[in-house]
């Protein structure tokens, strides 16, 4: 089997949770900054630029103590840049890419924040390898404190270098200059000048690994306010073209033969039907087989004529059984001594779970399930490749830039310095869009039919060969003291994640593991990923230890906390919602759950009503409260936290992947159930502003507590502790209900 097939057609055992989150994590390829100074102004023209170099020496600055500015040498590695034209015009560049989350107008906000400029004056482009710097993927929040903290850096370096211009050239110190809207003033000489005067037929160069202070956010006066979206009317109106409007000279359209089940395999081939279609190429290579025709009808219609046999995989375990397969196919991996204390370890220890649980009054024993589910993306995955000579261009939708450079380069053994990917700003993927399979896909069938080819996958293909959120179990065991002190906790995921495997609470004796295990369908990053589930799992537990004790949710938790942003947060939630108010309808339940991950705090209220004659559920408000640092964007950020419970509902209540002998039972939109807008909660927010904290990510920590707290709802409403996600799809089974004294 070739390499474009292995990429293209990835084993499900292989690709499990924990290699693509481990993988997502250390990944970082070094990067090699292709432009030479000369080359870099000769395609941007003169000006000013900044570069973020990653590691390498401090070079020398320009402008410093009157000497002549040197020339450095490119760095080999670089995060971010900024360029300054000769007209004033800033642009700067991100290998991140937009997914819907805003990131080019957060970025944008920063880079004007910075540079002191109206942030019309600023164009950010994001997704494209061949002309913005490394980056290892639009992933785990990362954004706004990894990448929106290097251009808060680059364009205080591209002031600084600025105004030491203006200095220079007007013989004063720089320290009594000042910068407002893009213009240097000398308050001493009335001196003012523009950045385009300063700058005219200059090309300066600034790098930096150096330390530099960027703005405080509590200085901020562009950021920490709601600017509009970028480009926002082209959105809402239509003028926006995704990447499945595009079309390219010449293009012919190009379907796949997938297999009928999971680890099936090609027995026989037919293609002469297709083959004799005017214009259709049948593209053959190994395990992968496709089509390319002149339209896309006439490419279905050559799908359809070819005639396929398969070997099947038998003995696939099914939804039914998933969860004894994974603990029967489980398997540790043990941490190094170098790993302890990160956020995503496999095993963590502190004191001893023996003295922990002899110290304890009462104990706790339960195991939580989660479900497969589909990201259900709105623009499915997309390719389009163009090969002149041995250079590849491929236009896809991924969230991993350079990654899916690497996978071509892999897949077609060519140099990356051949390949170009470019991601236009295309639709939210939850995490779905890892891996370039459309556009390996592509481009393997661009070779074979020597024009640029197209492929959109159907919904159908979506479904059953996108990679799944995993499924998993925890396990935990707890003690207590009998005032309600937590003195033992142990915690065991299986499959799905080492995401926020530890707990927030304060615990003197803990052991925290994860356990890899063999996943029957193809599964990968997802919102959150395990985040998700082991937030619900803990929250849970505590709900039901709190119970036990028979001391108050909310007071249960505080009692075991000394964190006081977790702390904030609760109490933000609990005064926002009205926490502790009576009930006033049969079947009404509240419930609270919080949690830690990604830099920012959070908190969620929510209230259900469960029917008393059929036990379904209905979430009818949900109240987030949320922290994140200081915030870059506040409509923004309410948006992400407003998308995050409206996604994170699905999950939470309805979604599960039913699949049998490597099939899916309900890949469509017609078997899946997804939120209706009748499913829809009353969404509030409450967002507690950190101007004394760097912003953290808000893109997935808002989702977290939401199944828990839904879930606690759940019980106190009827009295059922539901334990599984998701938690109520055909309704909660009363006939299990408990009353709460004996939960």
């Amino acid at each position: 089997m070739s390499d474009a097939t292995r990429t293209a057609m990835d084993t499900p055992a292989k690709n499990t949770a924990f290699e693509a989150e481990r993988y997502e994590l250390t990944e970082a390829p070094r990067h090699v900054f292709e432009l030479q100074r000369r080359e870099f102004f000769r395609v941007m023209g003169a000006g000013a630029v900044v570069l973020v170099a990653a590691r390498g020496t401090v070079l020398a600055q320009q402008g410093r103590g009157g000497a002549a500015p040197a020339q450095p040498q490119m760095p080999e590695e670089v995060n971010a840049y900024i360029h300054i034209g000769a007209n004033g015009a800033v642009t700067a560049f991100s290998g991140k890419v937009e997914i819907g989350q805003n990131n080019r107008t957060m970025f944008t906000q920063l880079v004007a924040e910075e540079l002191r400029v109206p942030v019309a004056r600023v164009n950010v482009i994001t997704g494209d390898t061949g002309r913005t710097p490394w980056d290892r993927g639009t992933v785990g929040s990362e954004s706004a404190p990894i990448l929106g903290t290097q251009f808060r850096r680059a364009g205080a370096a591209a002031r600084e270098m600025i105004v030491a211009r203006a200095a220079r050239l007007w013989n004063v110190e720089a320290s009594r200059l000042t910068v407002r809207d893009g213009r240097v003033s000398d308050p001493g000489s009335n001196r003012a000048a523009t950045y385009a005067e300063l700058l005219q037929g200059q090309e300066l160069t600034e790098i930096i690994p150096r330390e530099i202070k960027s703005t405080p956010p509590a200085q901020w006066t562009i950021a920490g306010t709601d600017v509009p979206k970028v480009d926002g009317r082209a959105f809402v109106t239509g003028g926006h073209k995704y990447l499945s409007d595009m079309k390219l000279p010449g293009m012919v359209h190009g379907k796949m033969v997938r297999p009928p089940a999971v680890g099936a395999t090609i027995d026989t081939v037919d293609a002469s039907a297709a083959q004799a279609m005017p214009g259709v190429t049948v593209v053959r290579d190994g395990e992968f087989l496709g089509v390319t025709a002149p339209s896309l009808a006439a490419a279905e219609r050559a799908l359809a004529a070819m005639k396929v046999t398969w070997k099947e995989k038998p003995g696939q375990p099914s939804n039914a059984e998933i969860f004894d397969h994974l603990k029967k196919t489980s398997r540790v991996n043990n941490a190094t001594e170098g790993d302890r204390g990160t956020p995503y370890m496999d095993v963590w220890n502190e004191g001893s779970m023996e003295q922990g649980l002899a110290a304890a009054a009462q104990k706790s024993s339960q195991t939580y399930t989660i479900r497969y589910v589909a990201h259900c993306p709105l623009e499915t995955r997309t390719g389009l490749a163009q090969w002149e000579g041995d250079k590849l261009t491929v236009w896809t939708g991924v969230q991993r830039l350079f990654g899916a450079r690497g996978e071509l380069a892999r897949a077609f053994r060519i140099p990356e310095a051949n390949i170009r990917v470019i991601v236009p700003e295309n639709t939210p993927c939850y995490g779905g869009k890892h891996n370039a399979d459309a556009g390996v896909e592509a481009a393997r069938l661009a070779k074979g039919a020597q024009k640029p080819v197209k492929l959109v996958w159907t919904r159908e293909e979506e479904f059953n060969w996108a990679y799944v959120r995993p499924a998993g179990t925890v396990e935990v065991q707890s003690g207590m003291t009998a005032d309600g002190k937590l003195t033992a906790w142990e915690f065991h995921n299986y499959n799905s994640g080492p995401g926020a495997l530890g707990s927030p609470y304060k615990i003197p004796n803990k052991k925290h593991q994860f356990h890899n295990a063999e996943s029957p369908l193809r599964q990968g990053s997802y919102r959150g990923l395990a985040a998700t589930f082991n937030h619900f799992a803990r929250e849970t537990h505590m709900d039901e230890l709190a119970y036990m004790a028979k001391i108050e949710p909310l007071a249960f938790r505080k009692k075991n906390t000394d964190d006081a942003r977790l702390l904030a947060v609760y109490d933000a939630a609990a005064k926002g919602f009205g926490w502790g108010a009576a009930k006033t309808v049969q079947g009404q339940g509240f419930g609270i759950a919080g949690g830690m991950e990604k830099l920012g705090y959070v908190a969620t209220c929510a209230e259900v009503r469960v029917n008393p004659a059929n036990g379904q559920v209905r979430v009818a408000r949900v109240l987030v409260a949320f922290e994140c640092g200081a915030i870059i964007n506040p409509n923004q950020l309410k948006n992400q936290i407003e998308g995050a419970v409206m996604y994170g509902l699905g999950g939470a209540m309805f979604e599960e992947i039913e699949f049998e002998n490597g099939r899916l039972k309900n890949g469509s939109f017609t078997d899946y159930r997804l939120p209706r807008f009748s499913d829809m909660p009353l969404i509030e927010t409450v967002l507690l502003d950190r101007r004394d904290i760097e912003p953290g990510g808000g893109g997935e920590t808002p989702m977290f507590a939401l199944a828990p707290a839904i879930g606690n709802a759940i019980f106190d409403a009827v009295g059922v502790r539901v334990r599984s996600m998701p938690l109520a799809r055909n309704g909660v089974d009363l006939k299990n209900a408990q009353t709460r004294a004996s939960a």
